[in-house]
């Protein structure tokens, strides 16, 4: 584990303390919003293994494990728009079924987390999700777009990098992605109790660090797994381009806590609201 982990462990378990004594519902919500390759799953993992050791129950829902199914993203790339093949942007994602993963948990009950099997770009039998028992006192869900709001429709206008340009020239894609942002995602956010952003020094640096990850995943390859190029890489972060850049640039005025980031993904501030 980096050096510069614990010390961001230790800022959010302070957020979970503040949370834990302020709401008497439970599970209380931590949401993590970083872009691709900031290390949200690393430092969630961190944080529920902190819990352990403070004697919280606690659990991880990744919003990468709510996609919707391969044949439902399909569906969509047929009916609205080709761009939805791809899975990641809002409108990709089950919502309700993350929203009945919070229901379930409140209810003091136990509750199957969803799985998403990236290698079969599919989701996993129901049979292979984990079960968290009952009385989980923290839940942290993290994502890339995690609390984000929608653009007003006059900012979707100008495409913003040569996939909206060339394959969204009449702008159909992102406005149903804001759409969709703008709907069923802000009920799933409204149940955060407190919002945690890994800032980025900037866009520029995603594709770096997403390339980063690839490297890993050619060294250790999962069974079916493809390790994107280069060229495949830049296409696939320029669907989150939009929305990763407007979380930059709004979302640190109303987190929580802002994690600011360094190229090396090393804590460069950690500031409180």
């Amino acid at each position: 584990m980096s050096k510069a982990v614990p010390r961001m462990v230790e800022a959010l378990m302070a957020e979970i303390r503040g949370a834990l004594s302020a709401f008497r519902h439970r599970p209380v919500v931590i949401g993590i919003c970083g872009a691709q390759g900031s290390g949200k799953s690393t430092l969630a993992e961190a944080v529920r293994r902190q819990c352990g050791a403070e004697g919280l129950a606690s659990a991880v829902l990744s919003l990468d494990d709510l996609y919707l199914t391969h044949a439902e993203r399909q569906a969509l790339s047929r009916e609205v728009h080709p761009l939805l093949a791809t899975r990641g942007v809002p409108g990709t994602h089950d919502i309700k079924l993350g929203l009945d993963v919070l229901d379930a948990l409140e209810s003091g009950g136990p509750a199957a987390l969803p799985r998403f099997d990236k290698a079969r770009d599919d989701r996993a039998p129901e049979r292979n999700w984990p079960i968290v028992a009952p009385g989980c006192e923290v839940l942290v869900l993290e994502g890339w777009c995690v609390g984000a709001f929608p653009q007003r429709t006059s900012e979707l206008t100008d495409p913003v990098n040569a996939l909206e340009a060339e394959e969204d020239p009449d702008g159909r894609w992102r406005r149903w992605v804001n759409d969709m942002l703008g709907d069923s995602y802000q009920r799933l956010f409204a149940r955060m109790d407190r919002l945690v952003l890994l800032a980025a020094p900037g866009f520029e640096v995603v594709q770096r660090w997403r390339a980063e990850q690839e490297r890993d995943l050619a060294g250790h390859p999962a069974p079916g797994s493809k390790v994107m190029t280069e060229a495949e890489i830049a296409r696939f972060i320029a669907h989150y381009e939009r929305i990763t850049r407007l979380i930059l640039a709004e979302m640190p005025a109303r987190a929580d806590l802002v994690i600011r980031l360094d190229e090396a993904r090393r804590p460069l501030e950690i500031l409180r609201r």
